[in-house]
């Protein structure tokens, strides 16, 4: 599958950080890891971790396929509302999968420092911001709800917005949990931490088949080498639709650029930014000074007509951009396109899945991809050495809907403030 278009900004402006083989000999292992991109270094890292052996396999170079393309946003708020989340799942249930989006972030800073190296991680605010004064009432309902189940946030209006963030909008909530990461530097790092502890990564090898047994599998590669382990892992991403029969994800393109460095005297700790639209648009700050701005989604992934739209969808995103802040006049360094794909309900997928055996699934689609990432290192690898985590059902493929009566009904105390 071709995921990404254009000039990706992580790889170009971080370099050749390492080099890896093709598969030249057979293997064995505790656990293989199909993927080499951010989920798979974060999956092997947190199984070296645990004194696992283990064996990643990545069909192009490492991190050079939907992570180079990531604008690596680190939120706990997932796509779906916290309040439509409710009414599908359940208020406990719901809160739940928010903070542990929320913890993710505390994951993904872990494995910086697991790794020796800041790997471009800071914490910043987050703004959702009310594009219209229609979306305000949904939204203050929202921020009512997260403050409720204990997120530390607050409503601006539009003056306050305007005056504070510098943004033009008819108001939105700030949170203080969030934060951003180079996701191909923190991917190599990893990778290197793993290697370091006798792990082996190679890239450019293809996984084309896997027979398992009551003991373990047997992997097969396109080199005609074979790896055989107690248990396989796919952290293959957007590739996994092709060969998961649940249709879990649907795919759309996306559009992405990055500014030349522009001065952030009031955003010095930076910002995350989106606002409540369909599609929205978002953008962050990166650690040389920079702002990266993504979306525009388009409902195909056909990789032509996404890479021929890519200089067009730019320029909207400037002109966008340029009207929610026009203090800040962003000049495009580098600009590209991706796959994207999202879920019914938001959450990702990860664990077991009844058609494959002694199989594990890390499939963190949607805007909290990496945030994701990281929670599926943590449930996999538990499972993996005989625990169960409390969060392992949030994710799994055959969660079901509860019955409830829907928050967003509900009379609760206005605690906005």
């Amino acid at each position: 599958m071709d995921l990404t278009g254009g000039t990706p900004f992580w790889p170009l402006r971080d370099g050749l950080i390492s080099v890896y083989p093709a598969a030249d000999r057979d293997e064995t292992c505790d656990v293989v890891v199909v993927g080499g991109g951010i989920t798979g270094a974060l999956m092997a890292l947190a199984l070296t971790q645990a004194g696992r052996s283990v064996v990643v396999l990545e069909r192009r170079e490492v991190g050079w396929g939907s992570t180079s393309a990531s604008t690596a946003m680190l939120q706990y708020e997932i796509d779906t509302t916290l309040l439509e989340l409710s009414d599908r799942y359940g208020r406990p249930t719901a809160e739940q999968a928010y903070r542990s989006c929320g913890r993710g972030i505390d994951l993904v800073h872990a494995a910086t420092r697991a790794v020796g190296g800041r790997c471009g991680f800071r914490r910043s605010p987050s703004i959702y911001l009310a594009p219209r004064p229609s979306d305000t009432a949904m939204l203050i309902a929202e921020c009512e709800a997260r403050q409720r189940a204990g997120f530390d946030l607050r409503w601006l209006d539009a003056e306050q917005m305007q005056q504070t963030w510098g943004f033009e909008s008819s108001g939105g909530m700030v949170s203080s949990l969030a934060g951003s990461v180079d996701p191909f530097r923190l991917t190599h790092r990893a990778l290197s931490y793993v290697r370091a502890r006798s792990g082996r990564v190679y890239d450019r090898t293809t996984v084309v088949s896997y027979d398992a047994t009551a003991k373990g599998v047997c992997v097969r590669t396109d080199r005609g080498f074979a790896v055989r382990a107690k248990w396989i892992v796919f952290a293959t991403g957007y590739e996994t639709s092709e060969f998961v029969p649940d249709h879990v994800v649907t795919l759309k393109s996306s559009y992405a650029f990055v500014s030349e460095p522009v001065t952030l005297d009031r955003w010095r700790r930076g910002f995350l930014v989106w606002e409540h639209a369909d599609p929205y648009l978002y953008a962050r700050t990166t650690d040389d000074g920079r702002v990266l701005v993504g979306g525009e989604d388009d409902g195909f992934r056909d990789p032509k007509r996404r890479d021929a739209a890519l200089h067009r969808k730019a320029g909207v995103l400037r002109r966008k951009f340029g009207k929610l802040c026009p203090e800040l006049a962003l000049e495009p360094a580098f600009e590209w396109s991706g796959t994207f794909g999202e879920t019914e309900d938001g959450l990702a997928y990860l664990g077991a899945h009844a058609d494959y055996p002694r199989a594990q699934f890390a499939l963190g689609f949607g805007g909290n991809g990496i945030t994701y990432s990281a929670i599926a290192a943590e449930i996999i690898t538990a499972a993996l050495t005989g625990r169960r985590h409390p969060d392992a059902r949030l994710f799994a493929f055959d969660r079901t809907p509860a019955p409830t009566r829907p928050l967003s009904v509900e009379k609760e105390k206005n605690v906005v403030g």
